[in-house]
């Protein structure tokens, strides 16, 4: 039997013990594996009481099942679910008892997801959609995925396909009257003005979502600076908690330390690298290097340097925003722990890239000991996300993936348009290939190896 015919199971629930547990079966045996446990056979999605027991008729739980006859279920198959007490004993009790069923075999991580794709119940951005929500850390990426579970992405791209598929059947009717006079003509320019404007569209898409898929990920801030300037302690301030060794000692920190970050509700990934400096130490040389590499990749670095030493050279990081953070006001006086907030107000607007414009970054003057400045830091670095994922709150865009193929479909639109007068063979083959990027994008054309990258990805039960 093939794996797609076969019948699996999986508890579809968070991690042991739980109040209550859900264990999922889906494929053409689930009727009789609810029959065959719960002895009964429930209304369909209608909750009934019942007590589950093996084979051998010793008792599993009293529980609540499900019975949802296909195609009217998540992943268009018959499914059974049992709704059990989530102790370890028991959802090892009723795995046992439907690994004992013949025709039944434990799930692959995304199978029930990838059963629904297959069956058209969502299409592969919606699957990613519902990937992303289970991954969610922040609020704006529950509504980001949220919105892409929804059909936001993949409802636009089926419109635009149908359209692409249109203008291709004008050309290709253009191509078999050719012989008619001025037919090819007419419907030459009717389907070369529904690619314009499909070009238009999706092109505006592209420029409007510059960081959509960024938001999956967060922004990445580096804190960075010669040794001993308080780098780790400004990291432990920013993320409330003891995350980095604080030691007086020089080169504490000789790797790069991450944490995780809600910053009004955007993911942010604060990098603590070791302090810069040169070094006879190959430990810590290796240190330096990271650092100055993540540095260079992060999206913006935190220069930390003593208040009475501030002006020290930065290394470059080009095309990188770098503000600077004098730290330590608390032993040079109280003089400076209002720059922070001054600094803040006055902080340089974005450009369109992500990068500050201008020339030169704010500068804050703060304790990451005692506190001071602290709040007016973490506002503009909640203001520097805000402004770098910009309109990603209606963004199509969450993947690179998407963001390949819609640009894909867009340089085979515009050189559709452009090959006017080269032959309608060539400008339907480019409207061919548009429409298949499209496709892909769906998951309905040419997705095999592709889809086995995604739904591994997915836990358990899903």
């Amino acid at each position: 039997m093939h794996p797609r015919e076969q019948t699996i199971f999986a508890v579809s629930s968070g991690r042991p013990p739980t109040a209550i547990a859900i264990v999922r079966v889906s494929g053409p045996e689930a009727k009789r594996a609810l029959e065959a446990i719960a002895r009964c056979q429930p209304a369909p999605r209608v909750a009934r009481r019942a007590r589950l027991a093996d084979a051998q008729g010793d008792p599993i739980d009293d529980a609540l099942v499900l019975w949802f006859p296909g195609p009217a279920s998540a992943t268009g198959e018959d499914v059974a679910e049992f709704h059990i007490h989530g102790g370890r004993a028991v959802i090892a009790a009723l795995v046992a008892a439907l690994s004992a069923l013949d025709g039944l075999r434990p799930a692959e991580p995304g199978e029930f997801t990838r059963r629904a794709f297959e069956n058209g119940k969502l299409d592969l951005t919606e699957a990613e959609g519902l990937d992303d929500l289970i991954h969610a850390d922040t609020d704006r990426q529950r509504r980001q995925a949220l919105r892409q579970l929804n059909g936001l992405l993949g409802d636009r791209a089926r419109a635009w396909r149908q359209r692409i598929i249109e203008a291709s059947a004008l050309i290709e009717a253009g191509i078999d009257f050719v012989d008619e006079d001025d037919v090819p003509a007419e419907v030459r320019e009717a389907a070369l003005g529904k690619a314009a404007a499909l070009h238009d569209e999706i092109a505006a898409v592209l420029a409007s979502s510059a960081h959509g898929e960024r938001l999956r990920d967060g922004l990445v801030v580096a804190i960075a600076g010669a040794p001993n300037v308080g780098k780790s302690t400004l990291m432990n301030a920013l993320a409330r908690r003891e995350v980095a060794i604080v030691s007086p000692h020089a080169g504490t920190t000789r790797d790069v330390i991450e944490v995780q970050l809600d910053l009004d509700g955007y993911p942010v990934t604060l990098i603590d690298t070791a302090g810069i400096r040169a070094t006879d130490d190959p430990v810590e040389q290796e240190g330096v290097r990271r650092a100055l590499a993540r540095a260079a990749a992060a999206d913006l670095v935190l220069w930390l340097e003593e208040a009475d030493r501030a002006g020290e050279a930065m290394p470059p990081a080009e095309g990188v925003p770098v503000w600077r953070v004098r730290n330590k006001v608390d032993l040079t006086g109280p003089a400076g722990a209002g720059n922070g907030a001054q600094n803040a107000a006055e902080m340089p607007r974005q450009s369109g890239d992500g990068n500050v414009a201008g020339t030169a970054g704010p500068t804050f003057a703060i304790s990451a000991a005692r506190g001071d400045g602290m709040a007016a830091l973490v506002a503009a670095l909640a203001r520097f996300a805000a402004d770098y994922f910009g309109g990603t709150e209606g963004s199509l865009v969450s993947r690179e993936r998407h963001r390949r193929l819609l640009r894909d479909a867009a340089a085979m639109l515009r050189r559709s348009i452009e090959l006017r007068g080269a032959g309608d063979e060539l400008i339907a083959e480019e409207l061919r290939g548009a429409a298949a990027a499209l496709g892909r994008l769906l998951g309905r054309i040419d997705v095999e190896d592709l889809l086995d990258v995604i739904f591994r990805d997915f836990c358990i039960g899903k």
